[in-house]
């Protein structure tokens, strides 16, 4: 996923594969890079008439099992952190929604290596 939580249809389009891809009990692993790290951050407040994507991301987490990795270099440049990251940078505080975890890109290589499909948003 390289879309943004708003602003391009990215992200609601691909909020909307895993949920069947769920019901027929398949794996499924989502990672978040370039601007995609901006659907784990937490802070994000959408209109009271708008779907809340992060929160959404969140509950077929918790929902389904989906894993949902973002790239932590990209992440530290958008300002999107975990407690962990923030103590030892030293910043005044953490956003990470809970759920998503920082990854390397090792981890979309291995998900690369051992899926039978891959989708990018």
């Amino acid at each position: 996923m390289t879309g943004p939580a708003y602003g391009t249809q990215q992200a609601s389009s691909a909020g909307n594969l895993p949920v069947p891809c769920c019901r027929k009990a398949m794996s499924w692993r989502a990672f978040f890079y370039r601007e995609g790290v901006l659907n784990a951050n937490q802070l994000t407040a959408p209109a009271s008439d708008e779907f809340d994507l992060v929160r959404g991301w969140q509950s077929l987490h918790d929902e389904h099992g989906v894993a949902l990795h973002i790239c932590v270099a990209a992440a530290l440049r958008r300002g999107v952190t975990d407690e962990r990251e923030a103590q030892q940078l030293a910043l005044p505080g953490h956003n990470l929604q809970p759920g998503f975890t920082l990854s390397g890109l090792g981890a979309l290589a291995e998900a690369a290596l051992t899926c039978d499909r891959m989708v990018q948003f």
